[in-house]
């Protein structure tokens, strides 16, 4: 078998199309929200700020565009830690041992949820106060 025939470079669970994998992929993106709440603290706490932030974003004496600003860069840290969780929970499925490359790509996702806040901070210090 030649592993770069397209034929065999697909995922076995491809396959639906139209309305049905629309349905699907929601029904699987409701179950990682779902499991995510269920495991990952990081992820409650921000969702608790998102919950707290994003009513004060609608309210904010800001225009159209600074409250998209502020609700998107809310939502960025949401997704930010998302998939740094997928990361975390992959790692830990390969191997609980420690290894080098395996603390490096943890720790880069630990950083990109560490940028995606300073981005919120940064963000709503200035449509707020700049």
């Amino acid at each position: 078998m030649d592993p770069t025939n397209s034929k065999h470079a697909e995922s076995p669970f491809k396959g639906k199309t139209g309305l049905p994998r629309i349905w699907n992929a929601f029904r699987y993106s409701l179950a990682g929200l779902r499991a995510a709440l269920r495991h990952e603290d990081a992820f409650r706490q921000e969702c608790l700020l998102a919950a707290v932030l994003i009513p004060l974003a609608i309210v904010a004496p800001t225009d159209g565009a600074g409250k998209a600003l502020l609700v998107g860069s809310t939502l960025l840290v949401l997704i930010v830690e998302l998939l740094n969780s997928a990361i975390e929970a992959t790692v830990d499925r390969v191997s609980l041992d420690h290894h080098q490359l395996a603390k490096r790509a943890k720790d880069i996702g630990s950083a990109a949820v560490l940028v995606a806040l300073l981005n919120l901070a940064m963000v709503w210090g200035l449509v707020l106060f700049g």
